[in-house]
């Protein structure tokens, strides 16, 4: 039986790109059906119909793949940009297949991000409603009282946003720095900096340690490896 599914669906699912960014490609009427240009990204094509972006042929891999990787700091997480920054892809060697990231980590985070060749996989993992925690270890300069730590605990509202769903506390600290354990469910754009930023606490390293069930473990950085697909993950 012929797997059916949308165009922008299947672009995705092969892991070139996001949905989103596939409705785009579509939009710019750079996609081909069998040779005919895609008018619409509802358009229902199956795994016998050839599928071209400009001139690369798309491929729909059945299985679901995933990778790991510690990203460095001053790295996007985006295939293209702007100010031709260094990006995660530039490390992923060129026999892999097309990949793309679940979650992002800003510029100066660092850390892990996973990598699928599956685009359904990826939004599976990215959705608010299953909650997966995220958590980091951050090093703040300086001292920290505990009073702040109940206080992000409890919820926090900054700038009209509501910070909540957040376990926070210190793991090592001496007179020059402290070493902060973060656990988040919501992540929210910038949530840890834009918090740091209102107590006025100097982020030296912020560094993701684990998105769901998967673990940094021991990666260094720029380092990427295959991981196993954790089922109903």
């Amino acid at each position: 039986m012929l797997n059916k599914m949308r165009i922008a669906k299947f672009i995705a699912n092969a892991g070139f790109c996001s949905r989103r960014e596939a409705e785009k490609l579509i939009e710019d009427k750079i996609v081909k059906i069998n040779n005919n240009l895609c008018l619409h990204p509802s358009d229902i094509v199956n795994e016998n119909d050839t599928i071209t972006v400009g001139k690369k042929i798309i491929k729909l891999y059945e299985t679901v793949r995933l990778w790991k990787i510690y990203k460095p700091i001053k790295f996007i997480c985006s295939t293209k940009d702007e100010h031709n920054r260094k990006k995660i892809f530039d490390l992923v060697p060129k026999e892999f297949p097309r990949m793309i990231s679940i979650g992002r980590l800003d510029f100066m985070s660092e850390g892990l991000l996973l990598l699928t060749n599956n685009g359904d996989y990826s939004r599976n993992l990215e959705l608010p409603i299953k909650g997966y925690e995220r958590i980091y270890r951050v090093c703040i300069r300086g001292q920290i009282e505990k009073k702040y730590l109940e206080k992000i605990n409890q919820g926090i509202k900054i700038d009209n946003m509501i910070y909540k769903k957040i376990k926070i506390k210190i793991d090592k600290s001496n007179k020059n720095y402290t070493w902060l354990i973060v656990k988040l469910r919501e992540g929210k754009n910038r949530e840890i900096r834009n918090i740091c930023k209102y107590f006025s606490w100097q982020i030296v390293k912020l560094i993701r340690i684990q998105y769901g069930p998967y673990k940094l473990g021991d990666l260094k950085e720029g380092q990427i490896e295959e991981i196993k697909v954790i089922e109903n993950a």
